[in-house]
């Protein structure tokens, strides 16, 4: 009779437990990528969770999907995402497989892009605080399967991830990918958003960050027009600047990046011309020897 009232006891504990779906199919991706997780029904979106981070759930093909950003510093292996449904929790697999991205060597003529003075590195802390906040932004919104279309014509100079190193020393990995255009080219938002944040920086130069929802941001740096503010909102396909060359930047270009649950992924993931195998925007070869921010 004890054991019986113990178990009583303990099942709604037990139950409450996220666990570990039986025979679930690992998602595959890699650092810098994109985990698509196929999750249970449920009549409304499943909450998810990945290393404490509220992800993006939407639907494609009728199914409940949660889009996990993977951080570059994602070691390879087993990981997993926790979900709520609201009549249970489990935690569903990921798998993370190794990716190695090249090196990029820049040399910069401005020294002070590479060694900042104290005047300049504490104007960096303030703006490094601005960008964390607005690339750690969620807000709740359904938003239907993202697909970018390109924000700018032009080259992929320098594409995701690359391991970077100014001036002959090791800077962080490259966060987006820069497309080369001529100064004053329009960059349009590739998908609806509200604008988050805009400005100059020492590092990026005129930028913008636009919210999409759901913990999906997107950047455009080294603009060298901006005609967006804060708490705008924009349409697929509006003008929010022009191509320049402000910041650490060697000639005109446009730095694209996308964050994802506060992780930083390849853009290429998200457009509609790299789904159907378009390695580049449309315009012109995507093949260049230079070197962009």
């Amino acid at each position: 009779m004890t054991r019986w009232l113990l178990a009583l006891l303990w099942w709604p504990v037990l139950c409450a437990r996220p666990v570990l779906a039986a025979h679930a199919p690992s998602a595959t991706t890699y650092p810098g990528g994109v985990a698509v997780v196929p999750l249970p029904p449920s009549a409304q979106p499943p909450r998810v969770h990945y290393h404490g981070h509220p992800v993006l759930v939407t639907r494609r093909d009728g199914h409940w999907v949660a889009l996990v950003g993977i951080p570059l510093t994602a070691r390879p292996g087993r990981d997993q995402v926790r979900v709520d449904t609201g009549r249970r929790r489990l935690q569903l697999p990921i798998r993370i497989r190794p990716k190695r991205y090249r090196e990029q060597h820049i040399r910069l003529k401005n020294r002070r892009q590479v060694n900042p003075t104290a005047e300049d590195l504490a104007r960096i802390r303030r703006e490094s605080a601005r960008i964390h906040r607005a690339l750690a932004t969620f807000t709740p919104r359904a938003i239907p399967y993202p697909r970018f279309d390109w924000p700018v014509r032009g080259v992929i100079s320098s594409p995701f991830g690359l391991r970077r190193f100014f001036n002959g020393q090791p800077r962080k990995p490259h966060s987006g990918i820069d497309i080369a255009a001529p100064e004053g080219t329009p960059i349009r938002a590739p998908f609806p958003g509200t604008v988050i944040e805009a400005g100059n920086f020492f590092f990026n130069g005129n930028s913008v960050f636009i919210d999409h929802g759901d913990g999906l941001i997107t950047l455009y740096c080294h603009m060298q027009h901006i005609v967006v503010q804060p708490g705008q909102h924009v349409e697929r396909g509006q003008v929010i600047g022009t191509v320049g060359h402000t910041g650490r930047a060697t000639g005109p270009h446009l730095h694209w990046g996308v964050s994802l649950n506060d992780a930083r992924v390849d853009p290429l993931w998200f457009v509609s011309g790299a789904l159907r195998g378009q390695s580049g925007p449309p315009s012109r070869s995507s093949e260049t020897s230079s070197s962009r921010r």
